[in-house]
């Protein structure tokens, strides 16, 4: 038995794998959809998921997620243009406007 024998790997901890490694890991269990399309932080949760892994002590996942505040958005900026279409009360108009710009300094602190 040489050097060239590699000892079996550990696997590493999940948080302290890439986002690139989680995606391979990720596509080689296959129940998960979506991969790529993921960030760290979802692909630590789907992965445990699938493996039936709970975090008691664990830090709680954030209670902001980026792409739900732009969903957010979008559905306001809907809004507003309807608001602006129908000649709406000018109030409502910077109602509107305001909630989108606090929700757009939310995904930018949650980035």
């Amino acid at each position: 038995m040489g050097k060239k024998e590699k000892k079996e790997k550990k696997e590493k901890p999940l948080d302290r794998m890439t986002a690139k490694e989680l995606r391979e890991h990720a596509l080689s269990l296959g129940e998960i959809v979506g991969v790529h399309g993921m960030n760290k932080e979802e692909l630590i949760a789907a992965i445990k998921e699938i493996k039936g892994i709970v975090d008691e002590g664990a830090k709680a996942a954030k209670s902001v997620n980026v792409r739900e505040l732009k969903e957010k958005i979008n559905h306001l900026r809907q809004v507003k243009v309807e608001a602006v279409a129908q000649q709406e009360s000018r109030a409502r108009i910077n109602i509107l406007r305001k909630r989108i710009n606090r929700l757009k300094k939310r995904t930018r602190k949650a980035a």
